[in-house]
């Protein structure tokens, strides 16, 4: 049975988090919590244990998973260019709940699965996870738990789900929002005639907080007969 740390107890959290740092380098599974939902982590550049990420959730290459970071120096190493609206975006939401896709940094060495060449990307606000990015640089994390079936909110909930397929489970508590995180698609800021954000997913940050930010470049709510 694999371990579960309570890193609420200090001694706990220093030992689950040197034993995640050595499973991560192992090309092992971690789940950690965040300010969303609990995840799954892998090593980004270690394609293998990104493939044992995706066949833990029963998910395919189709659906890569987003990359967790520990701050915006490392989102400017993996993607091409961070445009100024994104600048905005990262200054008014990060860390916290919005996933950014953007085309990936063509230099690096890695295989997150069918991305056409873009990466989506997120500084969690929790001190646990931001822990451990600090310690083993950026992490594929996608929500901890089995392809249609409710995000983990505890790691009990984790557990539960994935099993010995995960080497060692951070337990920080009951997720502080269990509601995951917006992933938008801002690809077509770089190198478009007609930029335009959009959003892939609503969560943590509703759409008129992006608009506040991103005004016009937001793309109007399909759902929502009077969006500007």
């Amino acid at each position: 049975m694999s371990p579960i740390f309570d890193c609420r107890d200090e001694a706990q959290l220093l030992t689950g988090l040197r034993q995640a740092r050595q499973a991560i380098g192992r090309g092992e599974l971690v789940v950690l919590p965040t300010d969303t939902v609990y995840g799954v982590a892998a090593d980004a550049f270690d394609a293998r244990a990104v493939t044992r990420l995706l066949a833990a959730k029963g998910r395919d290459r189709q659906s890569p998973p987003p990359v967790l970071v520990a701050g915006v120096t490392t989102l400017r190493a993996l993607v091409a260019e961070v445009p100024e609206a994104v600048e905005r975006l990262v200054e008014a939401f990060w860390p916290g709940g919005l996933t950014i896709v953007l085309p990936a940094q063509p230099s690096l060495s890695w295989d997150l699965g069918e991305t056409r060449g873009t990466v989506a990307v997120r500084m969690p606000a929790h001190r646990i996870a931001l822990e451990l990015l600090e310690e083993t640089g950026p992490l594929a994390v996608s929500s901890a738990n089995l392809t249609g079936v409710a995000a983990a909110i505890t790691a009990e909930d984790a557990e539960g789900m994935l099993g010995d397929s995960v080497a060692v489970y951070l337990d920080g508590g009951p997720s502080a929002t269990g509601i995951a995180s917006t992933i938008i698609d801002a690809t077509s800021l770089v190198g478009s005639d007609e930029p335009m954000v959009r959003v892939l997913r609503e969560g943590a940050v509703s759409r008129d907080q992006l608009r506040a930010v991103l005004v016009d470049l937001l793309e109007p709510d399909p759902d929502d007969p009077d969006s500007p």
